[in-house]
């Protein structure tokens, strides 16, 4: 700690992010440029390198927070650099997408303002891009085994990066025709520029992973084939299999799941296309869904020129601070603002969210389309809707973002490897990450269930130890989780 009283003499200053109306005018990530290494440095210097760090047990990851603090409060960014790198592969990824329970955890946050982990965690991550503190790390020698990961996101990215350095040769296969999986195609270019992506794959394989992009597992590759050519096999194929919304009318045109429309706005910055096949441009937007998937819609269609965008909340609006049932350190459920609903704001400062509300039914226009959406108040408990309060919204785009019910299931991977599932729906596993196929281990949301970006990457590196133990009968590599620990909800 550099200075016993920083915590008490430096208020909490967050990145600033540009400007509403700047930012909403382009693609580019929504935090201002201008150097911060001043205000980063001093608000590290508010750490109080606790004796007992709860913001460690916050962070699945097990990030050494007040190591890096203090060394980043120091402006010794190489020392910061290694220290944060000691527990998280990808700290750019999680220092933009992570909602930060560290901070929630933080013990200044039982009384006052926690320490800006999240701002300093991304301000590392990037010093150490800038000054050539992330060298690749390729293994000494190889140990001749080798192992197939089959997902290119967080998860199986972390996982084939841990099991490349320690000398394993990996092959990670991806469905998509480019690496990063929900990364690329799900987290908008404002909120995480995929240049960050494309730096790290390019640091990956010069340590020697390879990549096989195009080839989708279980229906282009025999699965069963693909682990015979193998030492292991590591899936870590994500939970994409969409919830639905059961309603009359669902049959309309213009109603689409969150992933379909997210995935074709970043092709056109990947510039595959040169406007987007599915638009908000000009219409009245509904997002279902209160979630980040559905802020992550709402951002887009403000970027696309819609109308009008709502965005509906089944749950009840939350307070400002935390409920009696939820106490310091727990993640709580508390009303935030995501930079997409400060941009949505009407000229009166209104919120775009409609809480507690449900859809009842979509009705059509004369071609087909969807034309509106009725959607009613629920009680909170049961969620039911509460009758007399129907009401009627214009809905020209409809984006259904309902979260995901785990892996799929019709792509041929169980059947030809043998899998089985747990009561979650998601690939049974044991202690050591191995399903019910020798040699096959389950990582991330594949077998967790839907989580976050921090629980994907410490699955990624606590199955690469278990698979390793699984090939030479004992590991180096760091195992931070179990399967037995649960996912923080956002």
């Amino acid at each position: 700690m550099v200075d016993p009283k920083g915590f008490l003499k430096t208020p909490r200053t967050s990145r600033p992010r540009r400007p509403a109306a700047e930012r909403v005018s382009d693609w580019h990530e929504v935090y201002a440029g201008q150097d911060l290494l001043p205000v980063v440095t001093e608000q590290a210097g508010r750490c109080m390198d606790c004796g007992v760090p709860f913001c460690h047990s916050g962070c699945p990851l097990g990030n050494l927070i007040p190591e890096w603090n203090e060394y980043a409060s120091q402006g010794d960014w190489r020392a910061a650099a290694e220290r944060l790198h000691a527990t998280n592969n990808f700290p750019e990824f999680t220092g933009r997408l992570c909602p930060a329970p560290c901070e929630d955890s933080c013990v200044l946050a039982i009384n006052s303002e926690p320490v800006t982990i999240k701002d300093i965690e991304s301000t590392i991550a990037d010093q150490a891009w800038d000054r050539g503190y992330a060298p690749e790390q390729p293994p000494q020698r190889l140990s001749g085994k080798t192992v197939a990961v089959i997902g290119s996101g967080p998860a199986g990215l972390a996982a084939a990066q841990q099991l490349t350095r320690v000398g394993h040769t990996v092959a990670v296969y991806e469905r998509a025709d480019r690496i990063g999986g929900l990364l690329r195609y799900g987290i908008p270019e404002f909120k995480m520029e995929k240049r960050h992506i494309d730096r790290r794959i390019d640091q990956m394989r010069a340590e020697g992973t390879k990549f096989r992009t195009g080839v989708d597992v279980g229906r282009d590759v025999d699965a069963a084939e693909l682990r015979g050519r193998y030492d292991a096999m590591v899936l870590a194929v994500g939970a994409t299999a969409w919830r639905e919304l059961p309603v009359p009318g669902r049959e309309l045109t213009g109603i689409h799941q969150a992933m379909e429309y997210l995935t074709l706005s970043n092709r056109v910055q990947e510039g595959d296309y040169d406007a987007p096949p599915v638009t908000a441009e000009g219409k009245h937007v509904v997002i279902v869904g209160g979630g980040d998937t559905g802020s992550d819609c709402l951002g887009t269609a403000i970027r696309q020129h819609a109308a009008t965008v709502t965005q509906l909340d089944i749950n009840p609006e939350p307070g400002e601070g935390r409920r009696d049932d939820e106490p310091w350190p727990t993640y709580p459920k508390v009303y935030r603002i995501s930079h997409a609903h400060e941009e949505a704001r009407d000229g009166a400062g209104r919120d775009p969210r409609i809480f507690a509300s449900a859809t009842l039914r979509f009705e059509g226009d004369e071609r087909g389309g969807v034309r509106s959406l009725h959607l009613a108040e629920v009680e909170p408990e049961h969620r039911r809707p509460l009758p007399g309060t129907e009401r009627v919204i214009p809905a020209q785009l409809v984006l259904l973002a309902l979260g995901f019910s785990g892996p799929e299931q019709d792509d041929g991977l169980m059947d030809q490897l043998g899998l089985e599932l747990d009561g979650r729906g998601n690939f049974a596993r044991d202690a050591r990450f191995t399903t019910t196929t020798d040699g096959v281990f389950a990582a991330g949301d594949a077998g967790r269930g839907q989580s976050l970006v921090v629980w994907a990457i410490a699955e990624g590196r606590a199955a690469a130890a278990a698979v390793d133990r699984y090939l030479t009968g004992s590991t180096v590599l760091p195992a931070p989780i179990g399967p037995a620990d649960r996912p923080l909800t956002a």
